[in-house]
């Protein structure tokens, strides 16, 4: 195989991951307006996920404004297939396992699991114009308590 094919080869394959990254409605920089746990309104401060590609797969992170620049509460990273990828805290250590599913139309199914935590699992759902994303979950905490939790975000 000639130098010339390779390159226009792996030029036409990093173009198409590109491509494809760029067409999957979920990246971008999401900033939380509402939240509600359990049916009531829950102030929370401001938090902001962040989903960009990360070759085969989408690199999500929930960060929190710390002074001048931010702080990373929890970061992971899944193909949108449903296979297993690590939660990592915020000093990089692994906490759990995430799990992605790309359902219909901007629908997307999320488990989150790790020891001595609570497993969550849910929808994330974009609305048509692709500006609010409405993250819904129930969780159940190592005790058994149970919780509903629905976050709104919207596009930055």
């Amino acid at each position: 195989m000639s130098y010339t094919f390779r390159a226009l080869l792996t030029c036409l394959i990093v173009g198409a991951l590109l491509a494809s990254a760029a067409d999957e409605p979920l990246v971008g920089r999401w900033l939380l307006k509402s939240q509600q746990v359990s049916g009531q309104e829950t102030s929370s401060r401001p938090l902001t996920l962040e989903i960009r590609p990360a070759g085969d797969a989408f690199e999500f992170e929930y960060s929190v404004p710390l002074n001048a620049s931010k702080a990373v509460s929890l970061r992971f990273v899944a193909r949108l297939n449903g296979s297993p990828g690590e939660i990592k805290d915020a000093l990089n250590r692994k906490i759990g396992t995430a799990k992605v599913l790309r359902g219909t139309g901007l629908e997307y199914s999320l488990t989150l699991e790790g020891p001595n935590r609570p497993t969550a699992s849910g929808k994330m759902k974009l609305s048509a114009d692709r500006k609010t994303l409405v993250c819904e979950s129930d969780s159940t905490a190592p005790g058994g308590a149970k919780t509903h939790t629905v976050q709104v975000f919207a596009r930055q």
